[in-house]
């Protein structure tokens, strides 16, 4: 997981490290996952260059940088709620891109925030989704201003 680590990070802030590392473990076929504020900036990423607890390598993703990642997310994030208005649709709730090399998908998180996915292709993509929403159910109510703040600093000490 890309980021200072526990030290000097709240204990909402461990927690949701901790949430995305399960993500990330649990389910199959996940390579890289990110969360990224509604203002575009990387919060919590997971380092694809790390091994699994299996000591296989986890496949990089995309181009190895979860700012790329980053930057996809919110980049489709803003794409689906600009059709979303055109169209009248509502809240964009999740969406998915499925490429021959892999699936995206992103969900809005109850604060503005985004958590972005990528998976394999063989990917079971129910299965992703549903632990996506477990994602957001847990994390959030605890992604207050304060705690943003907190991981985006981890995040640019980190760099």
């Amino acid at each position: 997981m890309t980021a200072t680590g526990t030290f000097g990070l709240s204990s909402e802030a461990r927690n949701l490290q901790w949430l995305l590392g399960n993500l990330v473990e649990e389910v199959p076929g996940v390579r890289s996952v990110a969360v990224v504020s509604s203002d575009g900036l990387l919060l919590l990423s997971s380092d694809p260059a790390h091994a699994t607890p299996s000591g296989t390598p986890r496949p990089q993703s995309p181009r190895g940088s979860s700012a790329d990642l980053a930057t996809i997310v919110s980049g489709i994030g803003s794409l689906t709620v600009g059709a979303s208005r055109l169209m009248d649709g509502g809240a964009v709730k999740q969406s998915m891109v499925a490429m021959e090399d892999g699936s995206l998908f992103v969900m809005s998180v109850s604060d503005g925030s985004l958590l972005g996915v990528h998976a394999a292709p063989d990917c079971d993509m129910s299965v992703v989704a549903y632990h996506m929403a477990l994602f957001v159910g847990r994390a959030g109510h605890v992604l207050t201003p304060e705690v943003r703040g907190e991981l985006r600093k981890s995040m640019e000490s980190a760099r």
